[in-house]
């Protein structure tokens, strides 16, 4: 016999067809039919470009509309830095850099998608232009460019930020924690103006320095020269005291003499006394007639 050609009926080929088809379906539909939300987000679901009002929490959700698409909203504690050139009353422009701490209320995605976008367009969008306006209204009270390191006027900043931000972005689906200053860079201008001012200051405490060593070196030689002066006037008195004492001795030995010739003589004799007891003496002359005889010792020895 010869071999048949084996004939396969179109039908039974278009069942086989349709059911590879079909479970390829189920496989799709099962894969699609579950949806894993990461640990600190939520799911927002769509369908043909409408926003599902009610979001999916962190976790695994199942069944779902394989047919949803899905946007996936990070809602964890954030940190946005942003740096903004606020202007003060003496039309100087001082770079201010902040930190702002956020996180996106989950409740509120659906909203924020249909809104406004994803979160870096929610950011875009309403964080980053209300920081910049605050700011640079919040510089319009600030006088001097060099204020802003001044204590009480970071404070002021922060606290009007975190007061407006939180007023304004959390009907935006944004919830701001704290406004921190980070860093504050003054105009260049007034940076050399400042530096100049603090060498002058240091080269006005060198000659502050300077000034009070001089002046403690002077007044040390004017201590010196008034101790000397008080030693001279005090040398002066002792010596004036000691003159005046000579002097009433002189003036009483004379009012001695002047009274009393005997006396005078009485001394002479004393003299003459002690002459004699001298060896070298060898010849004495006295005029009687002197009411005060006086010596003439040692004319000349024997002989000459």
């Amino acid at each position: 016999m010869e071999n048949q050609p084996i004939v396969i009926d179109n039908r039974i080929i278009a069942r086989i067809v349709a059911a590879v088809v079909v479970v390829v379906v189920i496989i799709w539909l099962l894969s699609q039919g579950f949806k894993t939300v990461p640990a600190g987000h939520v799911g927002v679901a769509t369908l043909f470009g409408n926003v599902r009002d009610k979001p999916f929490n962190e976790g695994l959700h199942f069944p779902v509309n394989p047919l949803y698409g899905w946007l996936d909203f990070d809602c964890r504690q954030k940190t946005h830095q942003e740096k903004v050139g606020v202007p003060s009353q003496d039309q100087l422009t001082t770079a201010v850099d902040i930190s702002v701490q956020y996180r996106i209320i989950g409740e509120m995605t659906p909203q924020i998608l249909r809104d406004t976008g994803s979160l870096e367009q929610t950011l875009a969008v309403h964080l980053v232009p209300k920081v910049r306006s605050v700011l640079r209204e919040q510089g319009k009270t600030i006088e001097r460019a060099e204020d802003f390191f001044l204590e009480e006027t970071q404070q002021r900043l922060q606290i009007s930020l975190l007061d407006n931000l939180q007023a304004t972005l959390r009907t935006k689906g944004i919830e701001v924690s704290d406004v921190l200053i980070r860093d504050i860079r003054l105009p260049a201008r007034l940076i050399a103006q400042i530096e100049q001012k603090k060498e002058t200051e240091q080269l006005a405490e060198r000659q502050k320095a300077e000034l009070g060593r001089f002046k403690t070196e002077q007044q040390q030689l004017i201590a010196s020269a008034e101790a000397k002066r008080r030693a001279a006037e005090e040398e002066a008195i002792q010596r004036r005291l000691l003159a005046d004492a000579q002097a009433y001795e002189i003036e009483k030995i004379n009012e001695a003499v002047a009274n009393k010739p005997a006396y005078i003589q009485l001394q002479a004799l004393d003299a003459l006394r002690s002459i004699s007891k001298d060896p070298a003496a060898k010849i004495y002359f006295l005029n009687a007639d002197s009411p005060m005889p006086l010596p003439l010792m040692h004319m000349g020895s024997p002989g000459e």
